[in-house]
């Protein structure tokens, strides 16, 4: 879980024992006030080493995508795969144009993520009228693949030291990140299957220059994946119904 469970493990256990100061609880085995502030404080201190955990840098054995000419190191890391009952043109071109109203919670979890305030139109605040892999290279993210039907990669600058963040373009993604600087890339990747559909999977790469951008960015990616995973397989979902959709439509033109 990109090393999410101890963090919040911890933070619910903290939790669970500031409740227990509150009202203490023989049958938790918690019966004083002092002692679930011990339970608070040992939840908060696991909470506090998941954040702090180191990460180890990993690489691909082989160049086998497209991302992996741009990320071919990285350092966090999540993959998502769905099966769609759809030939891979209908499937790329869900990718293309599914829209934000149309991914189960996505607004609802961006929202959470800014912390509710408002912010120009982006990833973290798409409207409902463009495609969210529009609103992404229109706010930030740039296009480094477009394949298709096979695979698409965007990527962007997530973290960079004060007024170094500069214009993102393919070069940025030609080298390892300068210290203070952190690049994500996130692909999706179409492969026909022998029923005339298409398995896709979605992967997500992100590899920081330099020890201290990498723990920064370690407590943030672990407070932030369990969201940040429900949110690629209901993306995911969603490419699935539209390219379905699509699908079923041309089929009865074909038909009629």
């Amino acid at each position: 879980m990109g090393g999410s469970l101890p963090v919040y493990c911890g933070f619910l256990l903290g939790l669970l024992g500031l409740g227990l100061m509150v009202r203490p609880s023989r049958w938790l085995r918690v019966p004083t006030r002092r002692r679930a502030l011990g339970v608070a404080a040992t939840g908060g201190l696991i909470g506090l080493i998941g954040l702090a955990l180191p990460v180890r840098e990993q690489r691909a054995a082989v160049m086998a995508t497209r991302l992996d000419g741009f990320v071919p190191a990285w350092q966090f890391r999540e993959v998502h795969s769905i099966r769609i009952a759809a030939p891979p043109t209908a499937v790329y071109q869900a990718i293309l144009r599914v829209r934000a109203d149309e991914i189960f919670l996505f607004r609802t979890l961006t929202w959470l993520r800014r912390g509710g305030r408002p912010l120009p139109p982006g990833i973290l605040n798409a409207g409902t009228r463009e495609s969210l892999i529009d609103v992404a290279t229109g706010g930030g993210f740039l296009r480094l693949v477009d394949s298709a039907p096979h695979e698409l990669v965007i990527g962007t600058v997530v973290m960079a030291p004060p007024g170094g963040r500069g214009t993102v373009s393919p070069a940025v993604f030609q080298g390892p990140p300068l210290p203070g600087y952190v690049l994500a890339a996130m692909n999706f990747r179409v492969t026909p299957d022998a029923a005339g559909g298409s398995m896709v999977s979605t992967e997500t790469r992100v590899i920081a220059g330099g020890p201290a951008a990498r723990r920064r960015f370690a407590a943030y990616w672990r407070v932030i994946y369990p969201g940040s995973a429900l949110i690629r397989r209901m993306w995911l979902k969603a490419i699935r119904q539209r390219a379905v959709d699509s699908s079923a439509a041309t089929a009865s033109m074909g038909v009629s």
